[in-house]
Parts: C-alpha cells; structure tokens; sequence
C-alpha cells in the first residue's frame, strides 16, 4: 500500500527511506517466469535457431548456447554477490553507479532505457506481424501490422497497471504452454532416433563441428537468446527476501534457459539431420520448427505451435514492459525523470503511471515506424533488436566491471571467486560478445552500414548523457552516493 511522497524539496534519501514504494510478495519462481518469458523461449527456438544454424557452426550450434550460458554465468556470479550492497531496484543502473560512480550510473540508465524501449518495440512490432498472418490465413479478416501490435500495447498496458502478481500468473500460463510443446516435440523426436530413425545428432561435442563455419557469428545469436534473464533485480521491491530471493531467481533462470536452448536446438538439428537442417534452415527458416512439429506430432500440434508463437511473443513483451516500467519508476524516484513516474497504485502497489509512460512511448514508437512504411520483420524487428541487444550486452559488461572495483574498493566481499574471478571471466566473455555484436551490427541492423554506425552513436550519447545529467543535477541519482561502502558488509 503506497503512502504519501516525501515533500516537494526533502533530501533525497535511500529507496528503503522513500514512502513511495512497489509492493508485492514475488517468489523465485514468479520472478523467474517473469524472466525466462522476456527471452522469448519459444520464439527463439523457432525464429533464432534456425537463423544460428543456417549462418552459425551448422549443426554444432545448439553448443553455442551452452557455451553462452557458462559465459553468462559468470557474470551472475557477481551480480547476485553485490545484491546485498545495493538495495535499489534500479538494476544496472543501480550497480554500476555504485560500483563506478553516479555519473556512470546515470548513462548506463539511459542506455538501459533506449535499450529495452527498442527491444519492447521490436517485439511488438513481430507481434503484430505474426498475429495478423495468422489471423488472415485462418479467418481470413485482413488488418495492417500495426493495429495488431497497438493491440498487444493496450494487452500489456492493462496489465502492467495492476498489481504485479496478476502479470505473473499470466506470463506463468503462457510460459508454462509454450515450454510444453517444445519439450514434447523434443521428446518425439529423441523417441523416434531423430531423421528416419538414423541416429541423433553428435555435432555439437565434434570439435572438427564446433569449428566449423562461423562460430563466433553463432555464439553472438546465442548470447542475444539470453536477454531478459539479467532483469531479476528490477523486482527487488516486490519480491519476499530479495537478498536470497534475487540471486536464486537469476541462477535458475539462466539454467532453465541455457539446458532449454541447447537441448531444444539439438533436438530440431536431429530432427532432420545435420546436412538436411543446415540445407532447411538457409532454404525456409521460418517454417522450419513448425514443419517439424507436423512431421513429428501432427498437423494440429503444428497448428498449436503457431498459436504458441504469438504467446511467446506476448509474454516476452509483457515481461520487457515490466522491466521498462519499474525503471522509469526507480529513475523518477531518484529524482532523474519526472517525479510523477515515481508514484505507485494505492491499491495495485504497482508503478501504474510509469507503465501508462511506458504504453505511451512503446505506442508512439510504433506509430512512427508504420508512418514511415517500415516492414514490420525486415526493418523494425531487425533494427529495434540489433540495437537492444548492444545496448544490454554493453550493460552488463559495466556491471562486472563495477562488481569487481566495487568489491575491491571496499572488501565488503572477500571471497576471490564472487568478487574478482567469476567477474573478471565473465567480463572477457562478455567484451568477447560485444565486439563480435558490434563488428556485425550493420548485419543486425538490415545489413546498412549507416543505420549500424547510428545504433552505435545513439547509445555513446545515451551513456554521456549520464556525465552531462549528473553535472548538471546534483541531486539527480543521489542515493547512489549514500549506499554504504564500509568494510565488512554482510555476505551472500
């Protein structure tokens, strides 16, 4: 139950001394589901594997996931060990002010931001693409992309102005159903020994495979598979016992993540075999998992699937709104964005006018891009998504960077593997994925060098925008300054 807000003028105080505040009773299984539908399972079984394999290591790609997943682990090593130091749900934006300073904190705010505005628009935009082929193709009624994907703005917005735990049973339905069929399709497919019952598929434990073609290309689509996972922080203030709460709802949804991708992908290469799926996924990627799934299950589980799909979508994009809106609503508490965002439900407990910003702008975005003739797929979903997935690998590689001055300035945390290893692997994991996203960022963003340099050039000036913010606002992100440093802080 939200109270009144401080008054206008009062000193910026810690999030825990604020009386506006998100409330809720999250537990690791709700924030996972919250987590896990942001990475899109479905989706991105159907709609990146095929593309990871058809320009990837072949039939040794689902391995990419694996390896991605050990990467990403490392950085959640140090992320969930500074949780305990930094009790605001601001997320990245959070640690990283803390670990490098306020002004460092504020750009990584606004690159968070820009971030999650354009990978929310990018999904909507495929949702309102996937909803009206399927709509036309089976009842014939014909509407343009657009009013589909406002559809799904007005969905999530309805949502996101409700209590938290309703979004969470929701997305924990969908999630559950689109899991499901993958799982049975995986199932059917080991049952029957793969292609014409000629064996399983072993390329991905070939080193000669792994090798093979462009790995590094297919370890880049598997990285951006995981986005989403590292939200967990973003519910600290509705979640019970965050301190233990977080960091187990990050490990478990990075592991139900990686042992879904790298098993699901496996079982699609086994599906028609290693030569057959590569010819298939350069041939028609798009249809490749639903095609199996008819040859495997049926026409009706084929059907389902493609139901299946828009859920996926609607589900991811629903948890990315979560996310957006408890940003907007920290970053307003921390006197950076309007105060008015700063204000939670007194009866919902949620950041109701913060996921009203958040309709509005995803709606807007949309608008501009159907004004403008944008094909929803090739341009809007391409571009919006290269330049999220930039954005946030680029977020979490300054989160390791912070959790390791962080704990080497204040040895808060003496263990070396939380605090300095873990970290400093995964930051080279992490610096890894970066360059090869922004070496091929024209390939993400449609192949057009110019639309690639400025993705790149949007996000530099959101992360200076955080040095120019907190000279010119002192009071702007404050907390950050107020979070204690001493020696000796409890350990996870």
């Amino acid at each position: 139950m939200a109270t009144t807000s401080a008054p206008s003028g009062a000193p910026a105080l810690v999030p825990d001394g604020r009386a506006e505040r998100l409330t809720g009773r999250l537990g690791v299984g709700s924030i996972v589901f919250m987590v896990v539908a942001a990475a899109a399972p479905l989706t991105v079984v159907a709609g990146s594997v095929p593309i990871g394999i058809a320009n990837g290591n072949g039939a040794a790609y689902p391995a990419m996931y694996a390896v991605a997943a050990v990467v990403l682990a490392l950085f959640a090593v140090g992320f969930t060990a500074m949780t305990r130091h930094v009790p605001n749900a601001g997320a990245f934006y959070s640690y990283v002010g803390v670990g490098l300073g306020r002004s460092a904190g504020l750009g990584s705010a606004f690159v968070a931001l820009t971030s999650y505005v354009t990978v929310q628009g990018a999904v909507y935009a495929y949702l309102g693409y996937a909803t009206g082929e399927l709509v036309s193709s089976w009842v014939g009624l014909a509407l343009p992309w657009w009013a589909w994907a406002l559809a799904g703005v007005a969905v999530c917005g309805w949502l996101g102005y409700r209590h938290i735990e309703l979004s969470g049973r929701v997305l924990g339905v969908l999630l559950l159903a689109e899991i499901a069929i993958v799982l049975v399709l995986d199932a059917a497919v080991v049952l029957r020994g793969g292609a014409d019952g000629a064996g399983l598929s072993t390329a991905l434990v070939e080193p000669s495979q792994l090798l093979s073609g462009a790995p590094a290309f297919g370890l880049m689509f598997a990285v951006a598979g995981f986005i989403g996972f590292e939200a967990t922080a973003v519910f600290r203030d509705e979640a019970r016992t965050p301190e233990r709460t977080i960091p187990l709802a990050t490990y478990v949804a990075l592991a139900a993540i990686g042992v879904f991708y790298t098993l699901s992908a496996w079982a699609v290469v086994s599906a028609y075999g290693d030569e057959e799926a590569v010819a298939v996924a350069a041939s028609d990627p798009g249809a490749m998992v639903a095609n199996a799934a008819q040859r495997y299950l049926g026409t009706a589980a084929s059907d389902v699937l493609q139901v299946l799909l828009l859920t996926s979508l609607l589900a991811a994009v629903l948890s990315f709104h979560n996310v957006l809106a408890r940003y907007v609503f920290s970053l307003a508490r921390a006197q950076v964005l309007p105060a008015v965002a700063g204000a939670s439900h007194a009866h919902h407990g949620s950041p109701h006018v913060a996921s009203l910003a958040t309709s509005l702008v995803g709606a807007a975005l949309l608008v501009i891009c159907a004004a403008a003739g944008l094909d929803p797929v090739v341009q809007v979903f391409t571009w919006l998504s290269g330049l999220a997935t930039v954005g946030i690998i680029a977020l979490m590689l300054l989160t390791c960077i912070a959790v390791i001055v962080f704990f080497r300035r204040t040895r808060a945390d003496r263990r070396a593997w939380h605090t300095l290893v873990a970290p400093a692997l995964g930051l080279v994991g992490l610096g890894g994925a970066l360059a090869l996203v922004v070496v091929n960022l024209p390939l993400l963003m449609g192949g057009s060098v110019v639309l690639g340099v400025g993705a790149g050039v949007l996000l530099l000036a959101a992360l200076a925008a955080g040095w120019v913010l907190a000279a010119a606002r002192p009071a702007a992100a404050a907390e950050l300054l107020l979070t204690p440093r001493a020696e000796g802080a409890p350990q996870i």
